[in-house]
């Protein structure tokens, strides 16, 4: 599974640290023992890499002894993400593998279940609050459905497209990060959270064993959160294209044509996949720029020349507008 280059809101990083009780020098070592200046979280237009997510992430997980810090009532102990992929491993399929993730959770926590039903040639995994605090907790949900898809991706040994995906609460801000998340069209202010699949793509053999589990528990979250589905999501392909000539003065034109569309077909496509040429550009723009200044000492005016600004002073400006911040404001958080 390839790891894009795409960064996230720093809204992330607050929802993450808000299910702990941490004074605020505490919060700040963590923030700084994974590269983001803690100045970020007073920035709303911040963003951080997925590798700094991941980053806080496992080691919040190791501190407080806990697979999803401070999320739900019960902790889940060190070893749960293990367990639960020798526990569906061995599954014949997918399906069976996503009835055990169902199973396993039953026993592990009090405050939420999952529903695995098929009708019309689909079968959906829904998610059912059992308490409040998850009831009102969009990203301990969201962490939930993206563990099962991530999962049920790896099992597979290839990307998993979703049929749809269903969630109860109204668009959230950070809606446009959706396409990066899930691999197929998000519907909200729906009766239940629930992700979907069609029936034939779950009939498909597990592709993974105990020696390749190693690995994906390494990276976690990362591999089950921040996967690229290049292939299947139009916007993704734009985006891959681009990266690649971001040095380059490259047109929609240059790129419909590349990817075989017409020029009215490649702006349709986007737009029904909530975006456009210009917002895939400047996104990844941003996000390179942003991986450059966190992991690299690479001069601002080259990083600048390199995502395709000539001129030093329009890349500050339009950083500042990406992100609220200034691009210096993230070469505080490096060591």
């Amino acid at each position: 599974m390839n790891k894009s280059s795409t960064t996230v809101p720093i809204q992330f990083i607050h929802n993450l640290l808000n299910g702990l009780t941490l004074e605020a020098e505490q919060r700040t070592a963590y923030l700084q023992r994974v590269g983001i200046p803690p100045d970020l979280l007073d920035e709303a237009s911040a963003r951080v890499t997925t590798d700094q997510f991941a980053g806080l992430y496992r080691l919040l997980a190791r501190e407080y002894d806990d697979e999803t810090p401070g999320l739900f009532s019960r902790p889940l102990r060190g070893g749960t993400l293990k367990f639960l992929c020798l526990s569906v491993i061995e599954s014949s399929n997918l399906i069976a593998a996503l009835y055990r993730y169902t199973q396993f959770f039953r026993l592990l926590l009090d405050d939420l279940e999952f529903e695995l039903d098929s009708r019309d040639g689909l079968v959906r995994l829904a998610l059912i609050p059992k308490a409040n605090k998850v009831r009102q907790n969009h990203f301990a949900q969201e962490m939930m459905l993206k563990l099962a898809h991530g999962m049920a991706s790896w099992l597979a040994g290839r990307k998993m497209p979703l049929a749809r995906i269903d969630f109860t609460y109204s668009k959230p801000a950070h809606v446009s990060e959706y396409v990066f998340l899930y691999p197929g069209p998000a519907y909200f202010d729906q009766p239940v959270t629930a992700l979907y699949f069609e029936s034939a793509q779950l009939q498909i053999p597990i592709r993974q064993d105990k020696h390749s589990l190693s690995e994906f528990l390494a990276r976690a979250p990362a591999d089950w959160m921040f996967v690229s589905f290049a292939e299947r999501i139009v916007s993704h392909r734009v985006r891959e294209h681009l990266e690649k000539r971001l040095d380059q003065a490259t047109t929609i034109e240059d790129v419909a044509k590349a990817l075989h569309f017409s020029l009215r077909t490649l702006s349709r496509r986007l737009g029904e996949e909530g975006t456009s040429f210009q917002a895939i550009k400047d996104e990844l723009r941003r996000d390179v720029a942003i991986q450059k200044l966190t992991k690299t000492r690479l001069p601002v005016a080259l990083i600048g020349n390199q995502v395709g600004f000539d001129d030093p002073t329009t890349f500050h400006r339009a950083f500042k507008k990406w992100t609220g911040s200034p691009p210096g404001a993230y070469r505080r958080g490096k060591k």
